[in-house]
């Protein structure tokens, strides 16, 4: 995430946005929508501006309507990057918010959704989404979706034991087209269960930072919540 796309079209974070509510899961502040009782949970990872993120949030109240139960912890206690902020450059901001600690973090997660009865989960990530790879590697999850990821290498991919979609951007510095391309050939050799799609004329971070009033980036962005939905619907039951 050291490019300038990952800092990109930063969205006005909102509190109070979402259908759902926040509340202390494993010692994080999480965004939470959806119901227990159907006993299957989504763990969405936030890409650097947070779990505040309206179109995030909204994203998680629409998996919730398919009918899972929703969490989206707050990784980075409180404080998202922030492009306005000089002495917080996201080269200083990254050093405190690695994706190793997220994944520590997304492990007490995982074990808190499971004492309160959740049988399968799916764990999707957008940028930040080297949590997802490393959960995926255990396995500690039942499906895993990664859109335009950051960090992530050939050989994560190489470790990944659960089904995996990867959604990425045809304009991506951070995960180009031919690496997606390495992913997917890495995958389709392997046992593990795969799908990999680059969407056309997108740019890393358009499936949840778009323009509300931009129909054809709405429209992108549907496509590959869409595309993630359905693959949690055939894997995590």
């Amino acid at each position: 995430m050291s490019g300038p796309q990952c800092c990109s079209n930063p969205p006005t974070l909102d509190s109070a946005s979402g259908a759902g509510h926040v509340e202390n899961l494993a010692g994080l502040n999480t965004y939470v929508s959806g119901s227990l009782q159907s006993k299957l949970a989504v763990f969405l990872i936030s890409d650097i501006f947070g779990y505040e993120a309206p179109n995030f949030r909204k994203l998680a109240d629409k998996v919730a309507a398919a009918g899972f139960y929703v969490v989206a912890p707050d990784f980075f206690y409180g404080e998202p990057y922030d492009p306005n902020n000089p002495d917080r450059p996201l080269s200083v901001w990254i050093k405190d918010h690695g994706p190793d600690k997220g994944y520590e973090d997304a492990k007490l997660v995982i074990d808190a959704l499971k004492s309160k009865g959740v049988s399968s989960i799916g764990a999707a990530g957008f940028c930040w989404a080297k949590v997802v790879a490393e959960l995926a590697k255990d396995p500690l999850i039942q499906a895993a979706v990664m859109l335009h990821p950051s960090f992530v290498i050939v050989d994560d991919i190489k470790s990944v034991k659960v089904p995996i979609a990867i959604l990425g951007a045809e304009h991506d510095h951070m995960s180009p087209p031919e690496l997606l391309k390495q992913f997917d050939e890495i995958l389709k050799a392997s046992e593990v269960d795969s799908y990999v799609k680059i969407f056309p004329k997108v740019a890393h971070g358009w499936s949840v930072r778009y323009d509300v009033n931009d129909l054809a980036a709405v429209s992108s962005a549907n496509e590959a919540q869409q595309d993630m939905l359905e693959w949690f619907a055939k894997y995590v039951k």
